[in-house]
């Protein structure tokens, strides 16, 4: 898949797979001004405690997870989302199985 954006439909959850004990990513788009990337969790994986300069909105497809921004853990499942203010400490766990898309802001 090319980083330039054209104009075609994108299964997106198909587009990528899951990896026994680990974290998938396929990157969608990749520009100066942001970038769009797909993530398989299996089970019980998990992004430890970061921050990044940029807003950046998770949009989950398939399973379920816990996010914690700012020590507060919210449960997001298929079909929802959230943002995740730049600058403020957040982690992911995947609950169960679960793949999202990640578009990142940079301006």
């Amino acid at each position: 898949m090319s980083t330039t954006p054209t104009a075609q439909i994108l299964p997106l959850a198909s587009l990528i797979g899951y990896q026994e004990g680990a974290i998938v990513s396929r990157v969608i788009v990749k520009a100066e001004t942001g970038n769009v990337t797909l993530f398989a969790f299996d089970a019980g994986q998990e992004l430890s405690e970061h921050t990044a300069p940029f807003d950046a909105l998770v949009h989950m497809l398939e399973g379920e997870a816990e996010i914690r921004i700012s020590g507060q853990p919210f449960q997001l499942k298929a079909g929802e989302a959230i943002i995740m203010p730049a600058n403020q400490p957040h982690a992911l766990k995947a609950t169960e199985k679960f793949k999202m898309l990640l578009t990142m802001v940079r301006a």
